[in-house]
């Protein structure tokens, strides 16, 4: 009877597959067969550190969202432009569009919270990409604002996605809040 089992034992190891096999940059519990997309617009650079957090923790792709038109580099009036376009319903042009956006199950959508709402740029950005039956998961940064309306705006935007429950951090804990990040992609990709 040992000599059966041990030869199936052997035969057993012969037949491990490379699907059996977890790649050392995997997250655990993430599903690694989803085609992920990490989309993303940061003024100030937080929304990016967050971004790529995210980006490290699914392994997916990363796509920065750049207006054509940079916003101003001062603060204040960088935020009278954002609120004068939001009020305006003004989507500024980007340089590019994600054209194999196709190929993604999962997009993470991520912007700052920019007078309660996303940043203009990810309106353009959602108004110009099909993401029918996609699951999009929403991240923001804010400055103590919040997540306000940034999830439920951009929900609006996408009408035939399945919207995750966002992730909203305060810029000042972007650099520390990997585990938390971790955590909330877990959340998504199962």
């Amino acid at each position: 009877m040992k000599k059966v089992f041990f030869r199936f034992v052997s035969v057993a190891a012969l037949c491990v597959t490379p699907a059996m096999f977890v790649p050392a940059n995997a997250v655990e519990g993430i599903e690694m067969s989803k085609k992920v997309l990490v989309v993303y617009y940061s003024w100030s650079g937080n929304t990016a550190e967050l971004a790529k957090i995210i980006q490290k923790a699914t392994g997916g792709d990363i796509f920065e969202i750049q207006t054509v038109k940079p916003y101003p580099k001062e603060y204040k009036a960088a935020t009278e432009q954002a609120k004068k376009e939001i009020n305006d319903g003004y989507k500024p042009a980007i340089k590019e569009k994600a054209d194999n956006i196709g190929e993604y199950d999962v997009i993470f959508i991520g912007s700052p919270n920019w007078w309660g709402t996303i940043a203009p740029a990810v309106t353009t950005f959602l108004s110009e990409h099909d993401l029918s039956g996609k699951t999009v998961a929403p991240f923001f940064t804010h400055g103590g604002g919040g997540m306000q309306r940034c999830a439920s705006d951009t929900a609006k935007l996408l009408p035939d996605s399945k919207v995750a429950d966002a992730l909203s951090l305060s810029g000042n804990k972007v650099k520390s809040a990997q585990k938390e990040a971790e955590e909330w992609v877990n959340k998504i990709i199962k």
